[in-house]
């Protein structure tokens, strides 16, 4: 883990830092909306986030 990806670092830089599990309330994916446009965020089984519009 590099000094970017740390959440702790992130914590202390003032970024935001979420917890993606907590985003999709315990499930595999959400829908995030930025200026009116839906995005989904899905975790796969490799643990990996895909972000799609």
């Amino acid at each position: 883990m590099n000094a970017m990806t740390d959440p702790l670092n992130l914590i202390e830089t003032g970024i935001p830092v979420h917890d993606a599990t907590r985003l999709t309330d315990g499930g595999t994916q959400a829908r995030i909306v930025l200026h009116g446009q839906v995005y989904s965020l899905r975790i796969t089984r490799a643990g990996k986030l895909i972000l799609t519009k």
